[in-house]
Parts: structure tokens; C-alpha cells; sequence
């Protein structure tokens, strides 16, 4: 082949590289436009006029001024609730499918049936939830029924993200991990785990948002009410969420200013999901500050 030929195809691979980076750049950009955008658009519409008064008063069903004090806390309860169920089976079942579960038929379909319960919607979580919990054991629409539902919901997406961190750990850092005498248990625990921290971070801020803001399994399972109080701790008390009262106010409520409870709400909801995301990624920064320091 001449050298006048295979100038020309570097000519013409250099000029499609050049149009593949001006591509990617344009919908990268674009999609920080996009998102940025629809951020700027819930948050300038309810935060300047968010109060502390908003926060923690009681939502009214026919005079204007009511809060989201009881809703608000509940999200955050019904979410701590979930994710102490969620987390320690999630995380364990990826770390044994990763790391102790044979390469045979049997685990590859147990990974088919995680994959697919992933992509399942809600609305079939929160159904399941409803038989189970109102219809079998009959406790009506309840907090701890909704948390439930909800740690079913995230227990597939976050199996799924832990066993693919922990693949994607290279096979060096075990082997000098097990050439150093330690077991596999301790090179899990000292040296995969930390490897693989990021990617489960990642999953645990999929999921943590996810269940904050999920409306379809909390009506289906924990009810669209409030028990008056602030601070209820019980299980068994309904459990409305912050999602769920700004469908509500959409949807259903008469009150005046229902257009602008929506708004600060939503803005309240988009805010608290991004604090969650910036919390969780603590971790991960402390640990790569530690790693570049070594």
C-alpha cells in the first residue's frame, strides 16, 4: 500500500475522531444545559420563599399557610428505615455473587432475576407491598409497610451496582493482598471493599434518592395521610411523604395556594436528593485524599 493511500485514510480517521469529539462534546454539554437548566427552573420557584415556619408546621386541608413538617419527616424516616434493611442485604448478596458464588447456570440465572426485578416499575413493588402488609398481615397503611416496600424496591439495583464494583477491582490487588498471607475474608474487607468504595457509593446515592423521592409504592403501601404529630416514631402510624404530599397538592388539594405549596415542595424534594448525593460522596473524597497522600 502506498504511502499516499495510507496518508489519506489517517487523514480521513483524524477527521472522524475530530467530528466524534465536537459529538460528544456538544451532548455532554448539552445534557448539563438540560439538567442545570430544569434545577434552576424548580429551585428559583421555591426556595427564595421557602420559610422555617413552612418546614415545620402542619399541613391544612382547607385554610392557606400550611407546612410540610410531619411529611418531611417522614421521608427522611421511611428512608432511614429502608436503607437499614436494604443496605446490609443489598451490599452482602453482591459481595457473594461477586466474590464466593460459583460460575455455573444456577447463579447466572439468580443474576437474570436481579436484573430484571431492577427494571421492574415501582408501581409493582408498591402492590406487592399492599398485599403483603394490608392484605396478609393486615396492618394497614403503615410507615413500616412503606419502608419495606421501598428496601424490596432498591435491593435489586443495589445488588446489582455492588457486584459490578467489586468485579471491576483488579485481580493484582487481591493476589498481593493473598501473597502477604491475609485471608479472603480479610482481603475483602481491607482491600476490595476500599477499592470498590466508589461504585457502591454511587449505587447507595441511586438508591437513597430513588426512595426519598418514590410516591407510587409509599400510596400504595403507606397512605397518603399523617398522623397530626411531628415527631411519630411508631411503625404503624401512616406515613405520607414528602413526594407524596406534592402529588396531593396537585392533584387533589383545595387550598388556596396549593400552586405554591407545589412549588416549595418540589424545590424542598430536588434539594434534599442533591444534599443526599453531596453527603454520601464524602466517604469516597476522604478516602482518595488518603490514598494520594500515601
Amino acid at each position: 500500500m502506498s504511502k499516499q493511500v495510507l496518508s489519506r485514510k489517517n487523514g480521513f480517521s483524524r477527521f472522524l475522531d475530530r467530528i466524534a469529539t465536537i459529538l460528544f462534546w456538544a451532548m455532554g454539554i448539552g445534557a448539563i444545559t438540560l439538567v442545570g437548566w430544569l434545577l434552576y427552573t424548580i429551585l428559583s420557584k421555591g426556595l427564595p420563599t421557602i420559610t422555617w415556619d413552612f418546614l415545620i408546621k402542619l399541613p391544612e386541608e382547607i385554610d392557606a399557610g400550611g407546612g410540610i413538617g410531619p411529611v418531611l419527616f417522614n421521608s427522611f424516616y421511611v428512608l432511614a428505615l429502608s436503607l437499614l434493611c436494604s443496605l446490609p442485604i443489598g451490599i452482602g448478596a453482591g459481595i457473594y455473587l461477586a466474590e464466593y458464588a460459583p460460575s455455573n447456570r444456577f447463579t447466572g440465572f439468580i443474576r437474570m432475576c436481579v436484573e430484571s426485578l431492577a427494571s421492574v416499575p415501582s408501581i409493582v413493588f408498591g402492590l406487592f407491598g399492599l398485599a403483603l402488609f394490608v392484605g396478609y398481615f393486615q396492618v394497614g397503611l403503615t410507615i413500616i409497610g412503606g419502608a419495606v416496600s421501598l428496601a424490596f424496591l432498591n435491593l435489586p439495583v443495589l445488588t446489582r451496582v455492588t457486584e459490578e464494583s467489586i468485579r471491576a477491582v483488579p485481580k493484582e490487588l487481591r493476589e498481593a493482598s493473598y501473597a502477604m498471607g491475609a485471608t479472603k475474608f480479610q482481603c475483602i474487607r481491607t482491600v476490595v471493599l476500599p477499592a470498590a468504595l466508589s461504585g457502591i457509593i454511587t449505587g447507595i446515592s441511586l438508591v437513597a434518592g430513588r426512595a426519598y423521592g418514590e410516591s407510587a409504592v409509599i400510596i400504595l403501601t403507606a397512605g397518603t395521610t399523617t398522623s397530626g404529630a411531628m415527631w411519630d416514631f411508631s411503625l404503624f402510624s401512616p406515613g405520607e411523604t414528602l413526594a407524596v404530599h406534592l402529588w396531593y397538592v396537585q392533584s387533589e388539594a383545595i387550598v388556596e395556594d396549593a400552586r405554591e405549596i407545589a412549588d416549595k415542595s418540589a424545590a424542598v424534594l430536588v434539594f434534599v436528593v442533591l444534599l443526599l448525593n453531596f453527603l454520601l460522596r464524602i466517604p469516597v473524597w476522604i478516602s482518595e485524599r488518603k490514598f494520594k497522600m500515601r
